[in-house]
């Protein structure tokens, strides 16, 4: 292999010429420098692309999300998810509790699907011909943040 090397470049601080030349010598690596910053957003993209996380819930999704939830999801969900919505005396089955350990149990793939194309049997449309994705996206990023994780109210039982 050949090691490419730049010509001699006197230093910057050199005043005389009894001041040896800065060589740059420059590694062959087959035109395959991978700095670190590109390295970590690499990895970072991988890990994330297949995870189905939302790792950066920004404001305005939220925002969006929220309002497409209120124009399209609450009066089935409730305000809170929790399926109590003003039509949900009325409908059978019931809506679905979003809040629900079961809901939350499912993929960011699933719920999206069950947005999209509706669940058969019930009163949950499918909203694909009526939300575009980045919509249905925004209601997801909406959905889940409505789960909160909070203390039971009561201190566990006391083991003998």
């Amino acid at each position: 292999m050949h090691r490419m090397m730049t010509p001699a470049v006197k230093h910057p601080d050199a005043t005389d010429e009894c001041t040896p030349p800065i060589r740059t010598v420059r590694p062959s690596t087959g035109g395959r420098i991978v700095h670190v910053s590109e390295f970590l957003l690499l990895l970072l993209l991988l890990i994330c692309s297949g995870a189905g996380l939302v790792l950066a819930q920004t404001t305005a999704g939220l925002d969006r999300g929220q309002s497409i939830y209120r124009e399209h999801c609450m009066e089935c969900h409730g305000a809170t998810g929790k399926g109590d919505g003003v039509k949900a005396p009325f409908l059978s089955p019931r809506p679905g509790n979003l809040i629900s350990a079961a809901t939350s149990a499912k993929t960011d793939k699933e719920l999206l699907r069950t947005i999209a194309q509706g669940t058969s049997h019930t009163a949950m449309s499918a909203w694909q011909e009526v939300l575009p994705a980045e919509d249905q996206q925004a209601v997801l990023q909406y959905i889940r943040s409505l789960v909160r994780f909070t203390p039971p109210r009561t201190p566990p039982a006391a083991t003998p």
